[in-house]
Formats: C-alpha cells, sequence, structure tokens
C-alpha cells in the first residue's frame, strides 16, 4: 500500500511498533518516516497534521487472536477506538480502519453484503466488529470514518503471511509437494489480492467525502468467492507435481461466507480490482521459486505469526502483553543513534 500511496503522490508516515521486523519476504521494503511505537500507546502528537488515517495495525489472523483473546480485545478493539478518538481531537478528517469480512463469520452459503447480519466466531471477528460499531458513532460533519471489510488476502508483499488460504496451499504444494486442507474443503472464502485491497484504500482516501462517510465496503470481486477445495484445485492445476491431501481430523469450518462486493465498485469508478486467484497463485509459484522457500520457512518461527511472538517472548525482546523489552528498547535507541 505504501508505495501506492506514494506513486498516488501522498506523503506517507508510518507507525507501527514492528513486531515482524525480521519477518521480511524478499529484498524491497519501502521507507518511510516512521513513529516505531505501539498502537496502545500513540498519543495525540502523533496524529496533529495529518489528512487521514489509515488504521492497519493489530493482531491480524486467528491463531493469533486466539493465543490472548483478551489482549485481541486490548489491541484490535479496545487501542483501535482510542485510535480514531485521539484523530477526531487531532483534527484527522478521515479514518479508513481495516475490518474484516470475518465480521460475517459463520455466514452460510447465502451471498452476503454490507447490510447483512455479523456471526463472527473467533476473538479476532468479534473486535473487528466491536471497532466498526463503537467508530461509527464518532462521525461527524468533521471526523469521517469508513470501514473496510476486506476479503481473506493474498499475494507477494514484503511481509509475507503464509496463514492465509491461497498462501498457505501453495507454500505447502511448492514446499512439500502436497496441498494440505485441516478443514473438509467445503467453507466459503471471498478471497482479494493485497494489491487491490490497497487500490481499494487508495480510492476510498480520494473518494469524494460524501461517497465514503461512515459507510463499510466489502473489498474484492463478487466472481471471487470459492469453496476452500475449489482454490486448492486452482493450486493443484498451478504447481506441478503436487496433490490435495485432507487432514486426518478435517472437518467443516464454522467460518464460512460468500460475500457480494459490488457496492465498492458501483461506489468508486476509480476501484479497479486487477487480480484473480489463478493469477495469484502463478505469481506466488514465481516468488517462491526465486526465494528458494522451504518448508522450515513457512512453518517456522520467521513467517509463521504465533510461531514468530512465542519466540520473541520466549528469548525475553517482547513482554506476554507485547511490549518489547527495556532492553530492545535502549537497543533501539542506540541504533537510532548511530544513523543520525
Amino acid at each position: 500500500m505504501t508505495p501506492m500511496l506514494q506513486t498516488a503522490g501522498h506523503d506517507v508516515t508510518g507507525l507501527d511498533t514492528n513486531l515482524f521486523e525480521r519477518s521480511t519476504f524478499g529484498d524491497y521494503l519501502p521507507r518511510v518516516p516512521t513513529v516505531t511505537k505501539d498502537i496502545r500507546e500513540a498519543e495525540i502528537e502523533d496524529l496533529k497534521g495529518f489528512d487521514a488515517v489509515v488504521h492497519l495495525a493489530g493482531l491480524s489472523n486467528d491463531p493469533l487472536g486466539d493465543f490472548d483473546p483478551s489482549l485481541t480485545d486490548e489491541i484490535n478493539h479496545v487501542a483501535s477506538v482510542r485510535l480514531a478518538r485521539l484523530a477526531k481531537a487531532a483534527g484527522v478528517a478521515r479514518f479508513v480502519f481495516s475490518s474484516s469480512c470475518s465480521n460475517y463469520g459463520a455466514g452460510g452459503d447465502h451471498m452476503l453484503d454490507e447490510t447483512s447480519a455479523f456471526h463472527p466466531v473467533t476473538p479476532y471477528g468479534r473486535s473487528k466488529v466491536m471497532v466498526e460499531q463503537e467508530v461509527a458513532k464518532l462521525a461527524d460533519d468533521n471526523f469521517s470514518p469508513t470501514f473496510m471489510r476486506s476479503a481473506t488476502a493474498y499475494g507477494v508483499s514484503p511481509r509475507l503471511r503464509f496463514d492465509l488460504v491461497l498462501n498457505n496451499l501453495c507454500a505447502w504444494a511448492y514446499t512439500s509437494g502436497r496441498i494440505y486442507l485441516k478443514s473438509d474443503g467445503t467453507p466459503w472464502r471471498p478471497i482479494v489480492h493485497i494489491e487491490d485491497i490497497s487500490r481499494a484504500f487508495l480510492a476510498v482516501l480520494e473518494a469524494p467525502l460524501q461517497l465514503v462517510h461512515n459507510e463499510a465496503f466489502n473489498v474484492g470481486r463478487t466472481d471471487e468467492n470459492f469453496r476452500i477445495s475449489e482454490i486448492a484445485d486452482v493450486v493443484a492445476q498451478t504447481i506441478p507435481g503436487c496433490r490435495v491431501e485432507y487432514a486426518e481430523d478435517a472437518s467443516p469450518d464454522t467460518r464460512c461466507y460468500r460475500v457480494n462486493c459490488d457496492k465498492i465498485v458501483n461506489t468508486l469508478p476509480a476501484f479497479k480490482p486487477q487480480w484473480t486467484v489463478k493469477r495469484g497463485a502463478e505469481e506466488l509459484y514465481k516468488a517462491f521459486q526465486a526465494a528458494g522457500l522451504s518448508g522450515n520457512d513457512f512453518e517456522g518461527p520467521r513467517y509463521k505469526r504465533i510461531a514468530h511472538i512465542q519466540q520473541l517472548i520466549g528469548a525475553g525482546l517482547l513482554t506476554d502483553r507485547l511490549f518489547w523489552t527495556t532492553v530492545v528498547q535502549k537497543a533501539q535507541i542506540r541504533q537510532v543513534g548511530a544513523t543520525t
């Protein structure tokens, strides 16, 4: 998203605690001015002077959310609402929140749009619902939130995640020759490339305010809803010599939802999604070949989010509340001093 915003002529500043700074995939990572700070410790001075806040920070998957549900609520819910209040107090006009189609959770087989009921089934999904409900109440003539309910992401990026269904299945296929399914393959998932998610955020940031004020948008393509088994079939057609395999305890997943994404396309003509599941699988395959990806990489603590966090805690670098320890903070201060 950062280089896309820069190319469009926007000035970008980051605010992040950098939990996954050791998890960079590939050689390229965009450089921008950055406030290295946990979202829970953000202050009004960090936000003054900006036209918009694009709020992406949080514990970003269900295993990490399940690790400590109270911590997920503290970061994803409470700190997000606090950030919105700070942004409003700082005079920030737009607040674009990275919500999720996980809000729909146990949505079943019916197509869901932005007016459909929420049925979250995980701490992660529940946290997103609560932020939407509470931040929507802050909207007024001077503060305009927008809620981006992204489909399940996929695609190559500098902080590549392997806990996402297409990325995960492609990694299993490439490193082991098998496409390993932990569910019975029947649940529905809408999926969307990270570049198309970024295009959607850019379109919202540049849209006339009246079109996006206090609105929610499903982010993706209506024709990119698939059963997990169908995604596995695409991977099998893309990566040579692999086979589909189901876990012995494979069972239906309570997370099952199909989403209609027509609203964002019809409301924001500038948003033109470009990726399909087939093209995404091909991109991932080529990236894994170029990187020489191994099973230890994608299943180990470098890229597996929950394992990475547990490793940092075990090494004494993070507290159990996911704050950097004093030792790490001093090291960061020395590093900054050495480069200025």
